[in-house]
């Protein structure tokens, strides 16, 4: 049986997070029927087994169905952690009510999800925390009439399947309080014509390049899970003063050219260079979460003509776009990459392409492309949900450890040697 997981945003128009919502898409039976006890059962089981690796940052939104009310799967969260999302399979049960309040008086947030103007969902109101709405399935005088209605009751409203820059066009039409889907991480990013860094990671390159004895692995990884950082290096080395032979795509290999006193005034140059504010933290978690997964799933595909070090400059480099103004075509020019790789990137195109399809697909949680995408890689469609998860440990590991760096004296004194 596949199962994939994937998170999605849940955000205000001026981009402050409220939360995400933990999505999953169970493998029907043979019979066309994902019955609620069989999903119930492989959602409890997964949770189970990565209950540690959820990101507890912020809210989480999960829609529970009967069987998994029943298992008590709610109290796996703290109910500060925990919207619990309900839908028509648990507002028609008999003991729906009872079980809604329960949890309620406990502490837990109940969210409506795919509200109806039904009087079966009215009467779950007194409940209720947020109202989430589908403008996409909703014509727009029935949007303004729940909408009305919720403010009455003083719910909050959420717009749901906000995948393009026209539904958040639409959806903004409205008094909605939050925005969701696969659009909403990029919807209020302003893009720049120059890089941006992360304040953070900056400051721990400063440091370890500063150092008495440099670690070149060190300074290796501070460099690798940064886009803007990777794309700054590799287009640094291949630029018409170093006159490379052969241009190069590895940062090992980039860092190695450049040498430690180039490095040294490389990083010199950035710390003038760069803005006061620091990049966007949704673009940069994007773009590092992309680059792990693609490293990841290259221990499952077949065939592949590149290597893992490869997927994950792919998988990086990917996110670029999204932050700088510029489209993918002029952002490799400067920079030198395998052509299957620029090719992938470009126009999706040949097995990298679809590695690359692959992850962006998941991010959008298109779930009938995943599975064709996956089968395409040989990658075992069973494993990727965990696959995933793994990698969303690894990118929350490593943000907790950047996000708690500050720029300190270490950092200054580091400052005073260059």
């Amino acid at each position: 049986m596949h199962k994939f997981v994937v998170k999605q945003a849940i955000k205000t128009a001026e981009n402050e997070l409220l939360g995400h919502e933990l999505l999953f898409d169970i493998e029907k039976d043979k019979g066309g029927q994902s019955s609620d006890y069989n999903a119930a059962d492989a959602i409890s089981s997964f949770l189970t087994q990565n209950n540690s690796k959820i990101d507890r940052s912020a809210l989480n939104f999960m829609t529970f169905t009967p069987n998994l009310l029943f298992k008590d799967m709610p109290k796996m969260f703290k109910a500060d952690e925990l919207v619990i999302q309900i839908e028509d399979s648990v507002i028609v049960y008999p003991l729906a009510q009872k079980m809604v309040q329960e949890y309620r008086e406990q502490g837990y947030r109940i969210a409506i999800n795919d509200f109806q103007f039904q009087p079966r969902y009215l009467s779950f109101m007194e409940y209720t925390d947020y109202i989430k709405i589908n403008v996409k399935n909703t014509e727009k005088p029935t949007v303004e009439t729940m909408i009305c209605m919720a403010k009455g009751f003083h719910k909050l409203c959420i717009a749901t399947n906000i995948d393009t820059e026209e539904d958040y066009t639409f959806a903004k039409t409205f008094n909605f309080d939050y925005y969701e889907g696969s659009y909403i991480a990029k919807a209020a990013i302003v893009k720049t014509n120059k890089m941006q860094y992360m304040e953070s990671n900056f400051c721990q390159l400063l440091v370890a390049i500063t150092s008495e004895l440099p670690d070149v692995d060190e300074i290796h990884w501070i460099i690798k899970r940064d886009a803007s950082l990777t794309y700054e290096l590799l287009r640094v080395v291949n630029s018409v003063h170093f006159a490379l032979r052969h241009p190069t795509s590895s940062i090992r290999q980039a860092i190695m050219v450049l040498g430690l006193e180039q490095l040294k005034k490389w990083v010199y140059l950035l710390s003038f260079n760069r803005k006061e504010q620091s990049g966007s933290e949704d673009m940069l978690k994007i773009s590092f979460l992309r680059a792990t997964f693609s490293s990841s799933l290259m221990d499952y595909c077949e065939d592949m003509p590149i290597s893992k070090a490869d997927a994950y400059l792919m998988g990086m480099l990917s996110a670029l776009p999204l932050m700088v103004d510029a489209t993918m075509e002029e952002l490799l020019e400067d920079i030198s990459t395998q052509d299957m790789i620029k090719e992938a990137l470009i126009t999706h195109e040949g097995r990298c392409g679809t590695l690359c399809k692959l992850v962006l697909c998941y991010e959008s949680a298109q779930w009938d492309k995943i599975k064709e995408y996956a089968e395409e890689l040989g990658i075992p469609t069973e494993s990727m949900a965990q696959i995933y998860m793994d990698c969303e440990e690894e990118v929350n590991l490593i943000w907790q450890e950047l996000t708690q760096s500050h720029f300190g004296e270490s950092e200054k004194e580091a400052l005073e040697k260059l």
